[in-house]
């Protein structure tokens, strides 16, 4: 009898947890879509800044390009490398393994770099800015050089947040705080492909950006006739200001999307499968249930057959 009360007990508990990983699987999936809205309306918007950055790049290579944003400068041994990473992680957990994926492949890239660094006599500065707090926490635990005043939570991200941060990156470069700016996030290319992706920021690289830019999106943008001349006013390196500035805030803002995106659907599919082990542990459960109400009842009749034969004897 205690048995089967406690196999009851265990069939309520993992009902109830069914319920609530299919209620988080279900808000999940309203917010993922919600996401890839919000990134399907700002990828042309990118992608025209992207190509407007190339135009000009490529109409005005034979003049003299004076462009911070653009220009990667080369250390010599002795030297340092200042480096800053802005990694893009979640807030909340029962997103599988997301967010330990995020900590993984930024601790890799800063140990890459740092030994690449180390092997030509140069040394490395580091700093991490953290999106989220589940990463930074143990990015920190692992003594991992975290910014803790950097805090910008990744739920329903915005084009201000994103602003912000670009505002920060962009002064934090001209003023030499940093040579390198490397962002580290999810691409999403599908519900069931989501690759963590290390670009560099700054200085442009505008090589690594068509090759995160969706493969549909090759015809959009300036449509410039081959061999047509563009006039840039006041002068191309003003406009090249000008597209950086933006540069910074679409590429954060689609980062941050991408990165919110796939924190909803890796926790739409741990969610999912944990619905799915939990309906596999009820069959289970039920049938443990079912096999001990048949032994009850089967010693029951047979100790009411036993009485009868006793009685009988009498």
């Amino acid at each position: 009898m205690a048995n089967l009360n406690g196999v009851k007990k265990q069939i309520k508990s993992v009902n109830d947890i069914a319920q609530m990983t299919k209620a988080m699987q279900l808000v999940s999936a309203a917010k993922m879509r919600r996401s890839r809205v919000l990134h399907d309306s700002v990828t042309p918007f990118f992608s025209l800044c992207a190509e407007s950055i190339q135009e000009i790049q490529n109409s005005s290579k034979d003049a003299d390009m004076d462009n911070p944003f653009f220009v990667l400068n080369q250390k010599t041994k002795g030297e340092t490398w200042k480096v800053a990473y802005f990694v893009l992680s979640g807030d909340q957990g029962l997103a599988g393994a997301y967010n330990n994926n995020m900590v993984k492949i930024a601790e890799e890239h800063v140990r890459k770099k740092i030994l690449e660094n180390t092997a030509k006599g140069i040394s490395t500065d580091y700093k991490l800015f953290v999106f989220g707090k589940l990463a930074r926490e143990k990015l920190i635990r692992n003594g991992y050089i975290v910014d803790s005043e950097f805090s910008f939570p990744i739920t329903e991200p915005n084009f201000y947040q994103a602003r912000n941060v670009g505002e920060i990156i962009r002064n934090q470069f001209l003023n030499h705080e940093f040579d390198l700016v490397y962002l580290i996030y999810t691409n999403m290319k599908s519900a069931i492909n989501m690759v963590p992706v290390v670009m560099r920021l700054l200085p442009v690289d505008l090589k690594s950006i068509s090759s995160i830019l969706p493969e549909n999106l090759e015809d959009a943008g300036l449509a410039i006739g081959k061999g047509a001349t563009i006039e840039y006013s006041p002068s191309p390196n003003a406009v090249l200001n000008y597209l950086t500035s933006t540069y910074l805030n679409a590429m954060l803002y689609g980062a941050m999307v991408e990165a919110y995106s796939s924190e909803q659907t890796a926790r739409m599919t741990a969610m999912d499968n944990a619905t799915n082990n939990a309906d596999e542990m009820m069959k289970s459960l039920q049938l443990i249930r079912n096999r001990a109400r048949q032994s009850k009842i089967t010693n029951e009749l047979t100790e009411i057959i036993n009485g009868a034969t006793q009685a009988n004897n009498l």
